[in-house]
């Protein structure tokens, strides 16, 4: 089968937060969804089930489960119990309700700014106390955990490592001597690790995705993993994720922090998972190999059209992280693109410390929309 990426679907009339957030003649590159077709076999799952008419209380749970066991037995030979599997409304939630879960007022969380935003506020979320453990960058843009200031971060009252794997917005794919070390330094502390991987199927050819609860028993036991099929097959709006938790006693506290507040997935976020991890991966790799072609072609205008921006090189996600200092456009160049370029970027302090100066850009597009982007954002450089 084959797939246009190419094609130009219009959002404006879809409710869409991305296209409607900013005026109609501003080119939205910010928002984390992409602006592809989700694969028909999701699409003809759900006609499937919107034809049926009868939407009562579903009982999926145990069919989705055994697709999303089998998925993560295929893709990262990770053999996960069905009753590991907790079934929420999105990822934030999951790392939310794992707070609540693990951490008292006072205690902390560690994190590695720059780092998505919601990251920033979930110690806040449970009167705790935010530990930033920053990651480094070297002279070619490539970041890095600094050993030492991880090692300087984690206190007495750590309770829980927030960790971002694939990391956004920096597109790092963690390596296993990276993760082993991270679940290291956590197993002896007696800290809870909780796993934020949704990007974790948008991984390109030269890296390798690994779960860190995947890394053996010990470590599986102390670690909340959380996904979704909402970045890898484009379906975000159907509020679909899930947690992975193989000890029963921490799954015991991470359902008991719900409280009767937070419920679980939706009778069609559901379906589309389903079908998704069952049927999906054709569509995937086709994406995948897209997405790599984005990429490439985005630091290759970058670096012959913009020498002055610099662009880390995505391992995964469809996130481009650019260093805009080399422009001399403040902390905030992103302002500057949206009213010079009329291109909407996610401003970099967003992500936290060290985030002062960049933008995240979205290549999650089709091939002519991205290079409009780029071009824009040239020629607005180009005119200051």
């Amino acid at each position: 089968m084959s797939w246009n990426f190419d094609e130009i679907i219009d959002r404006r009339a879809s409710d869409s937060i991305k296209w409607n957030y900013f005026d109609e003649d501003v080119l939205p590159m910010w928002v984390a969804d992409m602006d592809f077709r989700a694969p028909d076999v999701v699409i003809d799952a759900l006609l499937k089930r919107v034809q049926h008419g009868v939407f009562g209380y579903a009982s999926q749970e145990t069919d989705t489960a055994a697709a999303v066991v089998d998925y993560l037995k295929q893709q990262y030979a990770w053999q996960v119990d069905p009753e590991a599997i907790v079934f929420l409304p999105g990822v934030v939630v999951g790392f939310n309700l794992a707070s609540h879960a693990l951490v008292g007022e006072g205690e902390g969380v560690l994190i590695q700014p720059p780092v998505y935003m919601p990251f920033l506020t979930t110690a806040k979320n449970v009167s705790g106390m935010r530990q930033d453990a920053q990651l480094v960058c070297d002279e070619y843009g490539r970041y890095s955990i600094d050993w030492d200031v991880l090692n300087a971060t984690f206190e007495k009252n750590t309770r829980m490592f927030l960790l971002c794997s694939p990391h956004n917005p920096v597109g790092r794919v963690w390596t296993r001597p990276e993760l082993e070390r991270v679940a290291e330094e956590c197993l002896r502390r007696g800290v809870a690790i909780c796993s934020d991987e949704i990007h974790a199927d948008l991984v390109f050819s030269e890296s390798k995705h690994i779960p860190i609860g995947a890394l053996d028993h010990e470590i599986g036991k102390q670690t909340i993993t959380l996904m979704a099929p909402s970045k890898t097959f484009n379906v975000p709006g159907l509020y679909c994720s899930f947690a992975v938790i193989p000890n029963k006693d921490l799954r015991k506290k991470f359902l008991a922090a719900r409280r009767g507040v937070v419920g679980e997935s939706n009778v069609l976020g559901m379906t589309a998972a389903a079908a998704a991890y069952r049927e999906g991966r054709p569509w995937l790799d086709a994406l995948l190999t897209y997405l790599q072609n984005n990429r490439d072609s985005t630091e290759a205008f970058i670096r012959q059209n913009m020498p002055d921006l610099k662009m880390t090189h995505p391992e995964g996600t469809y996130l481009a992280w650019i260093d805009c200092h080399g422009a001399g456009l403040g902390d905030n160049p992103a302002e500057f693109f949206k009213n010079e370029a009329r291109v909407a970027l996610n401003e970099g302090s967003w992500f936290g410390a060290g985030g002062e100066g960049f933008v995240r850009l979205n290549f999650g597009c089709p091939r002519s929309m991205l290079m409009e982007g780029l071009e824009r954002m040239r020629a607005a450089l180009a005119g200051r």
